[in-house]
């Protein structure tokens, strides 16, 4: 069982979530491909943008319905190893619309 005292950990990046930093709800499948009510897990907001940049919802229902299966992904991992380098709480500001898929 987690150590409630302890920040839960984002599956995507595996760096903790602290309080005080932006988070997220994703949902596993998609709300408008039938995931309203399926499962979610709460990751940093920079990775839930992350997702959502690199992948369609189509994508994201069909292919990448789980944690294993974006963590596994070619097109994520080189975002998911540079965040890694970067402490828990970091914000991006960078500008800028949705990257080419």
């Amino acid at each position: 069982m987690p150590d409630p005292s302890e920040p839960p950990l984002c599956p995507l990046c595996l760096r903790p979530i602290p309080p005080d930093v932006p988070q997220s709800l994703h949902h596993l499948v998609p709300r408008l491909k039938g995931g309203a009510r399926g499962a979610t897990v709460l990751l940093h907001h920079i990775c839930h943008k992350e997702l959502h940049a690199r992948f369609t919802e189509a994508e994201l229902a069909r292919s990448f319905s789980t944690v294993e299966a974006l963590r596994a992904s070619d097109r994520l991992r080189p975002f998911l190893e540079w965040v890694a380098r970067r402490p828990p709480g970091f914000l991006s500001r960078v500008p800028g619309g949705p990257r080419r898929r």
